[in-house]
């Protein structure tokens, strides 16, 4: 697990400078043998702009004969948003799609009243192995599109803005950053881009969007504002309009996403896979999982039982 390099106690120490606070994700296994990173939800942050969960899986190998098997799960009042840096995954869900994704292309689901998928290793990469390696994260849906027909969109790395030059390349995976827009439709203002710079290279974090933060991917990551150098595997939450610039150390390349946006219309209340505005429409949506009512993901005979039941967790902008 990630540690700054100079924050005796991260978890408590007053955030100087631009910093608002530095989360450590913790291990989680989200199947038989396969485990991910977890930076949100936290008990540092609930939530930053509209994601209100963000999953690193990976960097990991699958050797011949092992496979990511997550069977088809239920969702509710989010999006889905899975991005590769490197593998490929094969997406179905209760809507009848079936999409292959590859590395730099953006999955976007919006489970809006109710979907079911599965996430697998496809079946021409199961006797070879293969590398995987990615984030998957969900954006919380505004309350006027909680109950939306949920839907599906997939768009190819090559659909994506790019902006390079002087040591940065910024791809960008949602929403609007540097002056570019995404063409993936989304539900809010918000901001969400893979990020690549080389030793030395610096990158002004933009102050127009209302909550912010960065998550190490890989390498180690320099602010100008707080004298601090982070590895990978943190989360850096920014002070609200606050300038900072990033910055890869000399001789030593580094990977980031960017994400953020406006904070969310109300408190959100998370439990399993479930988000919503309402208590009650989670239990809502866990009565129709455990009676079977969500739409089937066609060709899947697998499925993921309903949790032991405990509290709904609130989580607040």
């Amino acid at each position: 697990m990630a540690t700054p390099d100079n924050r005796s106690n991260p978890g408590d120490a007053a955030a100087p400078g631009a910093l608002e606070a530095l989360i450590l994700p913790r291990t989680s296994e989200i199947a038989a043998g396969f485990t991910v990173r977890r930076a949100l939800p936290s008990s540092r942050r609930r939530m930053v702009g509209p994601f209100i969960f963000l999953d690193q899986m990976g960097p990991e190998v699958l050797q011949p004969g092992r496979a990511m098997d997550v069977a088809p799960h239920p969702h509710i009042g989010l999006a889905t948003v899975t991005y590769l840096f490197e593998g490929e995954a094969l997406h179905r869900d209760s809507l009848g799609t079936r999409q292959h994704i590859r590395a730099g292309d953006v999955n976007w689901m919006t489970a809006g009243r109710g979907i079911a998928h599965s996430e697998r290793t496809p079946n021409e990469l199961r006797g070879t192995g293969s590398r995987i390696f990615g984030i998957q994260s969900w954006v919380a849906l505004p309350m006027r599109n909680e109950e939306d027909a949920p839907s599906f969109a997939h768009h190819e790395a090559k659909e994506l803005p790019t902006i390079e030059g002087e040591g940065k390349h910024v791809r960008l995976i949602a929403g609007s950053l540097f002056g570019e827009r995404s063409p993936v439709a989304t539900h809010s203002d918000m901001f969400y881009a893979d990020v690549r710079l080389d030793g030395g290279a610096q990158l002004p974090m933009p102050v127009e969007h209302e909550e912010r933060a960065v998550y190490i991917v890989q390498g180690t990551l320099e602010l100008d504002r707080d004298g601090g150098t982070f590895n990978e595997g943190g989360l850096l939450v920014l002070k609200p309009g606050e300038p900072v610039t990033l910055r890869a150390p000399v001789g030593s390349a580094t990977q980031l996403l960017l994400l953020g946006g406006a904070a969310m219309d109300a408190p959100r209340h998370i439990w399993w896979n479930f988000v919503s505005s309402s208590r009650e429409r989670i239990e809502q949506a866990k009565a129709d999982w455990r009676e079977g009512r969500f739409d089937p993901v066609p060709d899947e005979t697998e499925f993921i039982p309903l949790p032991d039941d405990g509290p709904i967790i609130p989580r607040y902008p």
